[in-house]
């Protein structure tokens, strides 16, 4: 089972993607993991990494291939692999069709915008224990106060409404497109299509996991 999760900031992938690792019994391989273990490895693809990355720049796409291409070849991998956070670009959409790594299925996690900023721009945290809230869905029993601490909840700077509005630009300018890109292929078809599956990410946690795994698991 080879997957790729699509959806917006805040659609809850990460949520969804423990459960797909979970249940197919399939590494959920993330960029960012891949590049903090080139670098702390020393590898020539994390040494080129980190001497970018230290001069303030974005890592090529060629870069990130090249780790892909090694981590799919892995033990763990053998079994399939799930995509998170990657591609994010056309370009490496790409990318990765061009180097033949294989895809079976396309998840997308569709939720409107106004419910991600009504998700994201609600949470609180209790800094010290690491503890979430959300105004709406999980508050506390005293407003803005930690349950167990009564100490002072806050709104990390990423959890504001307007990094939310700029973090869903981003999305709808670089990733959405791969919406287009991966539900066209499908239809298309051909040998090495993927299947695409859309789910409504709004609903209980439970729900939506249950739909995915049925989707995935259907042949």
């Amino acid at each position: 089972m080879r997957v790729i999760l699509l959806g917006g900031p805040g659609a809850g992938k990460g949520t969804q993607a423990g459960f797909i690792k979970e249940h197919f019994k399939i590494p959920q391989i993330s960029t960012g993991d891949m590049l903090r273990a080139h670098v702390k490895q020393g590898t020539d693809l994390g040494k080129a990494a980190k001497k970018i990355m230290d001069e303030g720049g974005l890592v090529s796409d060629d870069i990130i291939m090249g780790m892909v291409k090694t981590r799919i070849t892995e033990d763990d991998c053998k079994n399939g692999y799930l995509f998170d956070g990657f591609p994010r670009t056309l370009g490496q959409a790409d990318a990765l069709k061009a180097a033949g790594v294989g895809i079976d299925v396309v998840v997308e996690i569709d939720v409107p915008d106004e419910e991600i900023i009504r998700r994201m721009s609600g949470r609180r945290v209790h800094p010290a224990s690491g503890r979430t809230y959300h105004v709406v869905f999980n508050p506390p029993k005293e407003a803005d106060k930690d349950d167990e601490t009564g100490e002072p909840l806050i709104q990390r700077d990423d959890d504001r409404e307007d990094t939310v509005k700029e973090r869903l630009r981003v999305y709808h300018d670089q990733t959405e497109p791969l919406i287009n890109y991966y539900s066209t292929w499908a239809e298309q078809g051909g040998d090495d299509a993927p299947r695409y599956v859309k789910v409504t990410g709004i609903g209980s946690v439970e729900g939506i996991r249950d739909e995915i795994i049925e989707k995935l698991s259907a042949s």
